[in-house]
């Protein structure tokens, strides 16, 4: 499934001196926005929000600096206008000269953001905007080994070494990131920007994302599909999904499905892979996380709020699930929420 052609074009800029694995991970998370979330939860691809492209100054297959063969979908001529233009980086030595080279690429960069587009760059991409001249004046960062050289080559550039994202500019829309993992941050921010924080933030489960982290977080989601073949159970899931935090509430499912208990219970298994006060759970810990994520409620209040009148099972319950406690849960995403919607102001 593509994007609809009304969807914010992102163009990742191709060149010799890039690595595809910043390339690629960009593309993926980009093409992620809008149908993964769906295809986890239900099974089927939602609609994809966001247009991933990979430019370059000829059609020709190139090879990224880690070796592998790289084909641009069009020539930065056949992309004239795109809602960002991102540069993923470059490897080059962080002294190396980059005046006189890359000016097909510069100008390009130049002309998208006169026509409105935002500007990006990972790590020591960042090298290549500051040639556009765009950055003079500015708030940047990139990698750490770039700083300095960045520094000396273009002094009129604030050079923020400590910041690891930073949007400069008219409107903000000049979007750097550091070194390392960050491109991850920098494309959960643009999706913020051009989609929603919601949905940057269902990215970031998808793809196990913590902010400024590497490695596995502990995401637990509802990841069962809505059971619409079995109408009874699907009726059962639409009144929970409302309900979930009401006293006794698999005691009213069986009452509303009209079945005897023992057989609501092996249906709603069947059809849903939970058993109906496992299902319960998992949606009260999911509403939990949200109210973690965006507010500041204490965590009594919030396990009293999604059903729980004992704040000590909940905490349990929800270590036993998630492998961190709501207080650290609220500390590590509540952070990235944060984070990106800052992105959308």
């Amino acid at each position: 499934m593509t994007a609809s052609k009304t969807a914010p074009t992102v163009a990742l800029l191709a060149l010799p001196e890039v690595t595809a694995s910043t390339l690629y991970g960009m593309y993926d998370l980009f093409a992620a926005a809008g149908r993964d979330w769906e295809f986890v939860i239900s099974g089927t691809p939602g609609e994809p929000t966001i247009r991933p492209q990979v430019v370059a100054s000829t059609r020709d297959s190139l090879r990224a600096i880690n070796g592998v063969q790289i084909t641009p979908d069009a020539t930065l001529a056949e992309c004239p206008r795109a809602d960002v233009a991102c540069v993923p980086e470059l490897f080059v030595a962080p002294n190396e000269p980059l005046a006189g080279r890359y000016a097909a690429e510069i100008q390009w960069l130049r002309e998208q953001y006169a026509a409105g587009a935002m500007l990006a760059s990972a790590c020591s991409g960042a090298l290549l905007l500051a040639e556009t001249g765009l950055l003079d004046g500015l708030d940047a960062t990139t990698h750490w080994g770039y700083c300095d050289a960045l520094a000396r080559s273009h002094p009129q550039v604030k050079v923020r070494k400590q910041r690891a994202l930073v949007a400069s500019g008219e409107g903000q829309r000049i979007v750097m990131a550091g070194g390392g993992t960050s491109w991850q941050d920098l494309a959960l921010f643009l999706i913020a920007r051009l989609v929603g924080v919601d949905e940057a933030m269902h990215v970031a489960r998808v793809y196990l994302i913590d902010w400024h982290h590497i490695g596995q977080q502990p995401f637990a989601r509802l990841a069962r599909s809505r059971q619409v073949e079995d109408a009874i159970i699907a009726r059962s899931q639409v009144w929970i999904a409302e309900h979930y935090n009401e006293p006794n509430p698999v005691t009213a499912l069986v009452r509303l499905s009209g079945l005897a208990e023992r057989s609501f219970k092996r249906r709603f298994q069947k059809a849903t892979g939970m058993a109906p006060l496992e299902y319960v759970h998992t949606l009260r810990i999911e509403e939990a996380k949200q109210m973690l994520e965006g507010g500041e409620d204490p965590i009594e209040a919030i396990a009293h709020e999604v059903g729980y009148e004992d704040a000590a099972f909940f905490s349990r319950l929800f270590r036993r699930v998630v492998y961190l406690s709501p207080a650290q849960y609220r500390k590590r995403f509540g952070a990235l929420r944060q984070t990106l919607c800052t992105a959308r102001m």
